[in-house]
């Protein structure tokens, strides 16, 4: 991340982003990206949240007009407005990644690069972040690319994924794909009626059983497997799980034989 965005000149091959070499061309790639580095703040530290903002605007030389336009906006969408006038040594960390997210938006830029956005959040404060990613990217266009260790961000927000595994390039492609890599078997949650011996069914095999729940491994059609379920029990619920991404994830780590494209 830090060669994209400039800070480090790589020690071998090239990068280019948004047509322009990170390291040669620093500050005019500055005006054509925002950065937000998950623990480190953009801010500054004892000014309250809209003095900072408008720092960041003389800073990016946008017109008063277009930034009074562009925080208003952005303040809705990301519930600014309770603590705008907060010093950013006072906001909660989840308050912290807002106004962070701010600053680097408003200069619209057509990249955001964001490392671990979600690190040391809250339910709440996630949930907020990762819609707001989702909206901007739907409705401005804007590109995002993100680096993280919350896979609950990769099934949210991302189109495609990149796996690196000991500094090389284990997988590029879509969630489809990803969890295709992987012979991870779905998993039928069946509730019955009142507690049971584990089921026993052709092209499932139960894995956990706990009172009346029972988890299934499923090696065949799930139609077909909940048909045996239902004709043989009485079941109160159902509940089909596709294959988890950490689990997918974890899977190719421990045994996918990397690409040997260095990244």
């Amino acid at each position: 991340m830090k060669m994209l965005t400039g800070i480090l000149t790589p020690t071998s091959g090239s990068v280019r982003v948004v047509g322009r070499d990170p390291s040669r061309q620093r500050t005019r790639l500055a005006r054509d990206i925002g950065v937000v580095f998950g623990q480190r703040t953009t801010l500054w530290w004892d000014l309250p949240l809209r003095d900072s903002l408008s720092l960041t605007r003389h800073l990016y030389r946008v017109p008063a007009d277009v930034h009074a336009e562009r925080l208003a906006e952005l303040t809705e969408l990301l519930e600014l407005e309770p603590f705008l006038d907060t010093p950013v040594r006072q906001l909660s960390l989840g308050q912290r990644m807002r106004g962070d997210l701010t600053a680097a938006l408003l200069h619209a830029p057509p990249l955001l690069v964001l490392d671990e956005p979600t690190i040391g959040l809250d339910v709440v404060s996630k949930s907020t972040i990762r819609e707001f990613l989702l909206r901007i990217n739907r409705e401005r266009g804007t590109t995002i690319l993100i680096t993280t260790h919350d896979l609950g961000d990769v099934e949210r927000l991302c189109d495609r994924v990149i796996v690196i595994d000991k500094g090389r390039l284990a997988f590029d492609g879509g969630l489809p794909e990803l969890r295709a890599t992987v012979p991870t078997p779905r998993v039928l949650v069946v509730d019955l009626a009142a507690p049971a011996p584990a089921i026993e069914v052709e092209g499932a095999v139960t894995v956990r059983v706990d009172g009346p729940r029972q988890w299934l491994e499923l090696a065949d059609n799930p139609a077909r497997v909940i048909s045996r379920v239902t004709a043989g029990h009485e079941v109160a619920d159902l509940t089909l799980r596709e294959p988890d991404i950490e689990g997918v994830v974890s899977a190719l780590y421990r045994g996918a034989a990397p690409n040997e494209s260095r990244v």
